[in-house]
């Protein structure tokens, strides 16, 4: 598959928003479905330009984005159909290498995520009770080891 990584455009907001989606319904079994809800009104709330947001892109169909602050990834989120392609991790080697990311925050209740970043190098430094919006979904902070 022919992929690309380009810097997010506003053109790109509805696509991001259907693999948010999908890739949450996939991967955070642990929400409730208001808490769900709640979530996703934020997350259309969010202006893209914001942070330094990338998509990864098959011509025009995006696959999935990353999305990073002050060198920590805030986002990562890939379309369910491409997950086991080696896509996040091409997501992940980009952010880590051109936007020099090195912290991010992570659900302690989707342990695949855990893996994939411990097995890239991640490791957990600190953890919440909390989300960062209060409710009762802890978060594991980690760091790129050294």
């Amino acid at each position: 598959m022919n992929t690309t990584i380009n810097e997010y455009h506003d053109n790109y907001r509805e696509q991001i928003l259907t693999v948010w989606e999908n890739s949450v319904l996939a991967t955070h079994n642990f929400l409730t479905p208001s808490d769900f809800e709640e979530i996703k009104e934020l997350v259309k709330s969010i202006d893209f330009n914001d942070f330094q947001v990338f998509c990864l892109t098959n011509e025009k169909l995006v696959l999935g984005f990353i999305g990073v602050m002050n060198q920590k990834i805030e986002m990562l989120f890939l379309d369910p159909n491409y997950f086991g392609h080696g896509l996040g991790l091409k997501l992940l080697n980009f952010a880590v290498k051109e936007l020099k990311a090195n912290t991010l925050d992570v659900n302690e209740q989707n342990t695949k995520a855990i893996k994939f970043y411990q097995k890239f190098g991640f490791q957990t430094f600190e953890r919440t009770d909390k989300d960062d919006q209060g409710r009762n979904y802890p978060l594991l902070r980690m760091k790129l080891a050294e």
